[in-house]
């Protein structure tokens, strides 16, 4: 298991659309795909789990993955949520 705290630099945030790019990018991968914000934690592969958290641009989160291609999917995730 793999975890990482980011800064969300992806405008407007992870809501909407780059939500639904971001959940679309977590099922490409085996691996479970968790978010972490305050005491809340959701999968990541699930658009209403996502919009949940109403994630905005400068939020700090913590992504945790877990599988065989965690490596990977970790990097992509971090690099989407930091907007590279």
């Amino acid at each position: 298991m793999l975890e990482k705290e980011v800064v969300i630099a992806v405008d407007p945030g992870l809501q909407a659309r780059p939500a639904a790019q971001f959940v679309q990018k977590a099922n490409s991968f085996s691996s479970e795909v968790f978010i972490e914000k305050g005491s809340k934690r959701i999968n990541a592969k699930s658009i209403m789990g996502l919009m949940s958290l109403a994630l905005s641009k400068g939020q700090r989160i913590t992504l945790i993955v877990d599988g065989g291609d965690e490596e990977e999917a970790l990097q992509e995730l971090v690099g989407f949520v930091e907007g590279k």
